[in-house]
């Protein structure tokens, strides 16, 4: 079934276009890949980028939208990343990057467009895991933008991923969150601030 992409507001495709034309963004940023390639750098897949900041015991989450993330091709792979951020001005192009979690992220969406069932692809950070997954939402009449995680949709931990959780491999959010939230330690408190209650 093919996976259904979201698509990406027009000033952040338009903020990643120009800061590719830009010598100046692409000499300055830390991917050499991107530097070095030769041919055109294409924007494509853009994925909204959401972030888990709470895990509940019970599993349930509280998740924001951080951003949309584009992978950048040259030629027949992506060589880099590029993110950008909501400001008070609007959509604007944050960084490029380049990684492991490029390769992932490729590999994680052609597994996932042979699924039988329909779904549309998000990305979701777990920082207090230095994890990100390739969210599977199935609610693909979604504008990516809102939602949360509901406990049918998939999430596919993108390698490298935490020790004792396989890169990869789907799991439904009902089955994954409580997992989670055993591994996410609480923030300790600062010295001589009040134990929370």
């Amino acid at each position: 079934m093919p996976l259904h992409v979201p698509p990406a507001p027009a000033p952040a495709l338009r903020s990643v276009l120009t800061a590719l034309a830009s010598p100046t963004a692409v000499s300055e940023a830390r991917t050499p890949s991107l530097r070095d390639a030769e041919g055109p750098a294409v924007p494509e897949l853009p994925l909204p980028l959401h972030v888990l900041d709470r895990i509940t015991p019970e599993g349930a989450s509280a998740t924001r939208l951080a951003g949309w993330r584009f992978l950048i091709r040259c030629g027949d792979r992506a060589v880099a990343a590029a993110e950008t951020r909501l400001t008070a001005d609007g959509w604007a192009f944050s960084h490029f990057f380049e990684g492991p979690y490029i390769a992932s992220t490729e590999r994680a969406l052609r597994q996932a467009e042979s699924t039988p069932q329909p779904y549309q692809a998000r990305l979701l950070s777990v920082p207090g895991l230095y994890m990100l997954t390739l969210w599977l939402h199935g609610d693909c009449a979604s504008d990516g933008v809102t939602g949360h995680p509901a406990a049918t949709d998939l999430l596919v931990p993108l390698a490298p991923a935490p020790p004792g959780i396989a890169a990869h491999r789907p799991h439904r959010v009902a089955e994954l969150l409580p997992v989670l939230t055993l591994r996410v330690t609480p923030p300790t408190p600062l010295l001589g601030s009040p134990a929370p209650a």
